[in-house]
């Protein structure tokens, strides 16, 4: 069973697939700190400086300042500003995983055209029919 357990591992889709979360998690830091730090303050400044974040519905009627201190307060609330924001998110990150995949499909379009190019400037060799021909003639001699 450890056996199996290590040739589990070992195979190039387990190990390519760790490498692809360990990457996507950092990629993940960059794409947050990208829709945070750079696009939110653009749509804040489009929207009149609303913080969607911070958009929620009060249902305690306690009326807190904000969400922080109403969850601070352990009032219920619904929040539909972070839930907005959580869509804004992942609609960026999808957009920004497209054009990743657009730009890796396209260097390997680029790269089969190449290789192909490559192959059909090689010379080609004898066909069969050469090639038994030269076997016949051989064998007439």
């Amino acid at each position: 069973m450890i056996k199996e357990f290590k040739d589990f591992i070992a195979r190039g889709n387990v190990v390519d697939l760790a490498v692809g979360i360990i990457i996507g998690a950092a990629f993940t830091a960059i794409v947050n700190s990208l829709v945070s730090d750079l696009i939110n303050p653009i749509i804040g400044l489009i929207t009149g400086g609303v913080d969607f974040s911070n958009l929620f519905i009060d249902l305690s009627g306690t009326a807190p300042a904000s969400l922080a201190a109403a969850k601070e307060a352990g009032a219920p609330v619904f929040a539909y500003g972070a839930f907005i924001t959580a869509v804004i998110n992942f609609l960026i990150i999808a957009w920004v995983v497209f054009l990743i995949v657009k730009g890796v499909n396209r260097l390997k379009e680029s790269t089969a055209k190449k290789e192909a190019e490559v192959a059909a400037a090689a010379p080609a060799g004898p066909s069969e029919l050469d090639i038994l021909m030269e076997i016949r003639d051989s064998l007439k001699k």
